[in-house]
């Protein structure tokens, strides 16, 4: 069973502009990611998808694999779609582009479950929260699951709410998704729906037509590159390995 993995790439960002080509100890962040994607043992290829030339020309400046998408696109679902539908894979893995520091084992964790399974159209991962300021932000995705691991629900509010003193676990979410190929044609084409606006959590939109989420448990951090700051932070890793 033929496993892609397709990098949605935007120069535009609202907190760091042309992120995907920021500098990262003599690399551009888009190539740091690609080569640890790379190093995934259930991918057979790696594609970066596209609307700018500055990223074309990157990628294929490190002999890279890319695509050239419609700027049209809303969001990074849908470009990863557009890319998809011409290929004859049948798993498609949507790998975020401003994570430089990714475990390929994260991705190998991911995909397993649709390798195994051939009912699960969709899936994703979590990982424990012990920060009390991870279970405050709203900017870090809280997910809850039931005893089969498939998700009931994300949300950047907490949840569950802490209503009585029962022992629980809380997890964040990981925005790395696998898909069914098929599944993720019929997913872009779905309107948008009433707690995907609300929440501003496009993985709603399954749930609230009815589809599961496989939802896998990692240990290891995944440390997404948003700001100025987390550019530095990763920079510094990189000089510390």
């Amino acid at each position: 069973m033929r496993v892609t993995a397709i990098i949605p790439a935007r120069y535009a960002s609202t907190r760091l502009p042309g992120k995907p080509l920021k500098d990262i100890c003599g690399k551009p962040m888009i190539q740091r990611v690609y080569e640890q994607v790379k190093l995934s043992s259930t991918l057979d290829r790696v594609i970066v998808a596209t609307d700018d030339k500055r990223i074309y020309d990157a990628v294929k400046a490190f002999d890279g694999e890319v695509a050239m998408t419609s700027a049209e696109h809303k969001t990074g679902t849908d470009r990863l779609a557009e890319v998809a539908k011409g290929l004859s894979s049948e798993i498609i893995v949507n790998v975020q582009g401003d994570e430089p520091l990714i475990s390929p084992e994260m991705i190998d964790q991911a995909v397993r479950p649709l390798l195994e399974d051939h009912t699960i159209k969709m899936g994703t991962l979590k990982q424990r929260i012990d920060s009390k300021e991870e279970l405050e932000s709203p900017h870090v995705v809280k997910v809850v699951t039931d005893r089969d691991d498939f998700a009931l629900y994300f949300s950047r509010s907490l949840i569950p709410y802490p209503r009585t003193d029962v022992d629980i676990r809380y997890y964040k979410h990981i925005g790395l998704y696998v898909y069914r190929k098929e599944f993720l044609l019929n997913y872009a084409k779905m309107e948008t729906t009433t707690l995907e606006l609300k929440e501003s959590l496009e993985q709603l939109r399954a749930l609230e037509n009815g589809y599961k989420i496989k939802v896998v448990e990692t240990e290891h951090q995944a440390i997404g590159v948003d700001t100025e700051k987390d550019l530095e932070r990763v920079r510094a890793m990189y000089n510390d390995q």
